[in-house]
């Protein structure tokens, strides 16, 4: 009989048959404690970003829709990665006492054409459940970058800047 206990591809966590729910939340617990940190110092969440490439755009996008800081960010951005746990976000944000619908935490969502890293079909998965989870389609700026693989380019690095202009408020004199 087939066994369901194969590894995951080395390096390919967003290709494993299971993901590690457990370790996820920790990970998600534990930029909450960065966050919680920064803003005891007297940064507001409204002007923090949280952002990853890869496995940390995957990072970033569960912790703005499971953590407590979930609708109160400046912005997520999330390069060359993939959304974790899709058939689990809901279950999690009703966990930790979140409403059904996400909201408009602004996103900038970019990837390469030729990643072979993460496949197509998983970005276009999570960009569905962002969607079916309610986040507003004027809050999400995605990105595709024609031949790019899993890295960065000037053209990501220039829109980023571009798009954290527009979404970190202004320091008031």
């Amino acid at each position: 009989a087939p066994s369901s206990l194969q590894p995951a591809p080395a390096g390919r966590p967003e290709l494993a048959p299971e993901e590690d729910e457990e370790g996820l939340r920790k990970s998600v617990e534990y930029v909450e404690s960065l966050i919680d940190d920064l803003t005891s110092r007297g940064i507001p969440p409204n002007r923090i970003v949280l952002g990853g490439f890869s496995q940390g755009c995957a990072l970033a996008l569960l912790t703005e829709l499971t953590s407590r800081y979930s609708g109160k960010l400046a912005g997520i951005v999330g390069l060359m990665g993939y959304l974790p746990l899709p058939e689990t976000i809901q279950k999690l944000r009703t966990s930790v006492g979140l409403p059904h619908v996400v909201g408009h935490v602004p996103m900038f969502l970019g990837r390469g054409t030729s990643d072979r890293l993460i496949p197509r079909s998983k970005w276009t998965e999570g960009l569905n459940k962002l969607k079916e989870l309610g986040v507003d389609d004027g809050a999400l700026e995605i990105k595709e970058y024609e031949g790019l693989a899993h890295a960065l380019s000037p053209a990501v690095l220039q829109d980023l800047s571009k798009w954290l202009a527009r979404v970190v408020p202004q320091l008031e004199d």
